[in-house]
């Protein structure tokens, strides 16, 4: 079936859902890439014919410029999608997207963050998380994994598939020429620092426990409030932490302030797809201190430090290794130039050479 219009176009769907926010990573990589994409919608159109869709809440139409399209969301998506308009490929971007892609629909993509179910769920409920998550990768004519990482997670669990993943790193973005405001309840040098939508994932009572190490030194944990957040007040208050403050949804110009500030950025996740955060506090030129699990050593590479336990008299001794070290000449510099490789730009140009590949096909 021909997926052109009278008109002469093709159309690409990108599926965002029914996001609600973008503060957090699956926010944070929606709206960079959909963006990032936006910018080259007159361009795509000129020179092949393509025009592009957003598929995401009303509230969010019109975020990203005049050149694309804007598609409602709604619940019953998730059973049929049903459009008069003929898509010559949809991309879902994020496996927790359960809104089908629309019927007819000629190429299907899906984008696999993670396999954190693995780490998160058992029995029954496992089985039923990896059964879901392979039947959709079934039907899609192409899987896009954010790390190595998540690719032989997909290769050696949900297998057999059809076609091995594609590979695609995320951007990071790059805030370090952003203005900078001082959130309301500005932390006072030295501190270190953690941004996250809080979660058991995230390690956080390791950080508790370096913070409760270093009594002396203040942590700021800084992010999306989540349903975990009331728990880390709990454990803060319990503790009597008088050194770890909480900064919750904060702007863009305030997370710019605190990676511009920190002394060091912590990230000790114990089950990541990818992990924007160290990338984008290393814009910054910082010291980013990383678990050795999951995604998180390819990610942060060899300019990164690492925690071999996270028990806190161990952490806060590589923590206080690790800052010493950063002060070498030209260590900053080597920082920043591991972050450059991790650009929107070119995320975005790596998808749209995956899509014009797969519309090739069919022309």
């Amino acid at each position: 079936m021909s997926t052109a219009t009278a008109s002469g176009l093709r159309h690409i769907g990108l599926g965002l859902g029914r996001i609600r926010h973008w503060h957090d990573g699956l926010g944070e990589f929606s709206r960079r890439l959909a963006l990032a994409l936006a910018e080259r919608a007159p361009a795509l159109q000129a020179q092949h014919g393509i025009r592009l869709h957003l598929h995401l809440p009303r509230r969010f139409h019109g975020e990203f410029g005049a050149d694309v399209g804007y598609l409602d969301t709604a619940t019953w998506q998730r059973w049929l999608h049903l459009r008069p308009m003929r898509f010559a490929l949809w991309h879902t971007l994020h496996q927790h997207n359960r809104l089908r892609p629309p019927l007819f629909t000629q190429h299907v993509v899906e984008t696999v963050h993670d396999l954190n179910f693995l780490h998160t769920k058992s029995g029954a409920k496992l089985a039923r998380y990896r059964a879901r998550t392979r039947a959709r990768l079934l039907h899609a004519d192409a899987t896009i994994a954010i790390t190595h990482y998540v690719a032989r997670d997909i290769s050696t669990e949900l297998a057999p598939l059809p076609q091995a993943p594609r590979v695609i790193h995320n951007g990071a973005t790059d805030l370090s020429r952003t203005p900078r405001t001082p959130p309301a309840l500005a932390p006072a040098a030295p501190f270190l620092l953690h941004v996250s939508r809080m979660a058991p994932t995230k390690n956080i009572v390791a950080l508790l426990d370096l913070a409760a190490a270093w009594p002396d030194r203040t942590l700021v944990l800084a992010g999306a409030a989540s349903p975990y957040t009331q728990a880390v007040r709990q454990m803060v208050a319990q503790r009597g932490l008088g050194n770890v403050q909480l900064l919750l949804d904060i702007s863009e110009p305030e997370k710019a302030w605190l990676y511009a500030h920190c002394e060091a950025f912590l990230f000790p996740s114990l089950a990541e797809g990818f992990g924007l955060p160290p990338i984008e506090a290393m814009y910054f030129g910082k010291p980013v201190f990383l678990s050795r699990l999951t995604s998180l050593p390819e990610v942060g590479g060899s300019v990164a430090h690492y925690f071999d336990a996270f028990e806190g008299a161990a952490m806060r001794r590589v923590v206080e290794n690790g800052l010493a070290s950063h002060a070498a000449p030209g260590t900053a510099q080597a920082v920043l130039a591991h972050a450059r490789q991790f650009s929107w730009q070119r995320c975005a140009e790596q998808h749209l050479a995956l899509y014009l590949e797969l519309l090739a096909r069919n022309p």
